[in-house]
């Protein structure tokens, strides 16, 4: 059913529990897990050099390429990862990525960063839920908010 699993990261430890769904879908169904992180210096477009500009997307690419690598370091054995960093806005890329001739399934938490970054630029995951042309599975990144237990992943087929 899956062949292509998208699962867009931003570094934060949150990720992971969206990361074992991924997992557990792309062991079932034998698909390859695509971990993307989008490198988005839009916020930084006011720095008066333009060498800090460049400075800030090379320290942002590196956290993107640590980001990706966690991801293939957690990777189960047998699950294949492919790893991409992209600039971009992170939903447009994400949704870019989302199409049916590259990924068939997008994975994603609920929220990644928080505080002032989600007000400013409003939730990545509602925007990809809307306009992605392929399923979406977002997952609750961190139940205990909500008041429930965190429950590991359990998609086996009996």
């Amino acid at each position: 059913m899956y062949d292509c699993i998208l699962v867009p990261t931003d570094g934060s430890p949150e990720v992971e529990r969206a990361l074992e769904y991924a997992f557990e879908l792309a062991q079932v169904h034998d698909a390859t897990v695509r971990a993307i992180y989008v490198v988005s210096v839009a916020g930084y477009g006011g720095l008066p050099m333009e060498t800090a500009l460049e400075g800030v997307s090379g320290a942002l690419r590196d956290e993107g390429e640590a980001a990706v690598r966690r991801v293939q370091e957690l990777a189960p054995d047998g699950v294949e990862v492919e790893t991409l960093v992209l600039e971009g806005s992170p939903s447009r890329v994400i949704v870019e990525q989302a199409q049916p001739d590259r990924c068939d399934l997008v994975v994603m938490g609920t929220h990644g960063r928080g505080g002032i970054d989600r007000l400013l630029l409003g939730s990545v995951t509602e925007r990809v839920v809307r306009r992605a042309p392929v399923p979406v599975l977002t997952v609750q990144v961190d139940p205990t908010e909500s008041g429930e237990q965190p429950e590991q992943p359990s998609l086996a087929v009996e």
